[in-house]
């Protein structure tokens, strides 16, 4: 215990998952939220005695608000040892024909530059404390491409290579970066897609298109960025766990 985490989009389905399973064994974990101040408030006063959360508020494409953040983060828990990336757009799922550049620099802008916006804030801690972890949470559309979700897809393939260079040219100061690619979830934007977009017989068809037989929960992923946030991974960096049931097989 002691140690203390930052999840960004921890007010989204995945980012929560994260922050439960970090819970058990980070005594300190800052909730980030754009637009969900009380489901983040929620998620950080039911988390239990041992694990004390903040809700703090965060635009990501704000360089400025990024920093205030980690800065928060340092005054409340002490030093940072663990970052997750759980942040991004509600985007439709135009074909690449359709995506105007107004589109591709908003998605871009919020996640990949978001991203590097955070490393931006929290490497030089990283490297002068020697060490420390980044887990991102991307997709597994990396890997099996999946027709109108280019645009989701694009900007978590920079991430992901952010993620294999930080491991390569900050290994020596002890800091990890690793990825969690999540398939069709149950959870989250996967939810709302579920429940809004498709009929129900599409959904089954689906289901029985994964190995598994069924759509992934916020906890997998939670469960997965906890793993590779802890010291049973301490050997591993650049590195994407694929958690999609055996979907992308």
């Amino acid at each position: 215990m002691g140690k203390c985490a930052i999840v960004f989009g921890g007010s989204g389905g995945l980012g929560a998952g994260c922050v439960r399973a970090l819970a058990r064994d980070w005594a300190h974990i800052v909730i980030t939220y754009r637009g969900g101040r009380e489901k983040a408030e929620a998620l950080a006063a039911s988390l239990p005695e041992t694990c004390q959360g903040w809700a703090v508020p965060c635009d990501v494409t704000d360089r400025g608000s990024v920093f205030a953040v980690v800065e928060e983060a340092r005054a409340r828990g002490g030093a940072i040892d663990t970052v997750v990336w759980a942040a991004g757009l509600a985007i439709e799922q135009p074909q690449i024909g359709e995506i105007t550049e107004e589109e591709w620099r908003a998605v871009f802008d919020a996640e990949a530059l978001g991203f590097t916006r955070v490393v931006s804030a929290v490497l030089p801690l990283y490297r002068a404390q020697q060490g420390g972890n980044f887990v991102a949470v991307t997709s597994m559309a990396n890997t099996r491409v999946i027709v109108g979700d280019t645009i989701s897809a694009a900007p978590k393939a920079a991430i992901e290579a952010l993620c294999r260079g930080i491991a390569k040219e900050e290994g020596r100061f002890g800091i990890r970066a690793n990825s969690v690619a999540p398939g069709a979830m149950n959870a989250g934007l996967g939810e709302l897609f579920i429940a809004e977009r498709m009929t129900p017989e599409f959904w089954e068809k689906f289901r029985k298109s994964i190995p598994l037989r069924r759509f992934g929960l916020a906890g997998d992923v939670g469960e997965a960025a906890a793993f590779f946030a802890s010291e049973r991974a301490s050997y591993l960096t650049g590195q994407t766990l694929i958690v999609d049931g055996g979907y992308t097989l």
